[in-house]
């Protein structure tokens, strides 16, 4: 089915400033983009993926399949090298989209999942949900004492924040 082209590029201020925001990490050494806010993420990042003709990459299910089938004992170790097969499939010309992050933050990995998004945006545009919250200018992840719980710097990491529409 076509869309008309009025449809397919509507009016939304939001997907405009993400798209120019694409445009312009280009020349960064981190070319991350995180999509950060109270709702919306997910929705947005669809919405890019559309405009850019590039599915976005639902983490949690890729690499979770591949870690299930990895022995327990090397999950951490093997779970940058994982994620790094899964995304090479994605369109190399289109910015790499990542939502469903959540699985990146098990405790038993024993790894920094921002650290491990960067890697990947060092070659090429990454735009990523981020699955915490933006609290007093920091990307957190879960609530202090949760076993899950991480608290970064947003330093070098360009934020998008989002709102959920009413």
């Amino acid at each position: 089915m076509s869309h008309p082209v009025s449809q397919l590029h509507s009016s939304n201020p939001a997907l405009d400033r993400l798209e120019r925001l694409v445009a312009e990490v280009g020349d960064l050494q981190s070319k991350l983009i995180l999509l950060a806010g109270n709702g919306g993420k997910t929705k947005l990042l669809r919405s890019l993926g559309e405009r850019l003709q590039s599915l976005p990459v639902n983490v949690g299910v890729k690499l979770g399949q591949r870690l299930a089938a990895t022995p327990v004992s090397e999950r951490g170790f093997s779970a940058n090298e994982l994620l790094r097969d899964i995304t090479v499939s994605a369109r190399s010309n289109a910015p790499l989209l990542l939502d469903n992050l959540e699985v990146l933050f098990e405790p038993s990995l024993k790894i920094n999942p921002l650290d491990l998004i960067k890697r990947l945006a060092h070659a090429r545009s990454v735009v990523a949900v981020w699955p915490g919250e933006l609290r007093d200018d920091r990307l957190v992840y879960a609530r202090l004492g949760h076993p899950e719980y991480r608290d970064y710097t947003r330093d070098g990491i360009v934020v998008l924040e989002t709102v959920q529409s009413q």
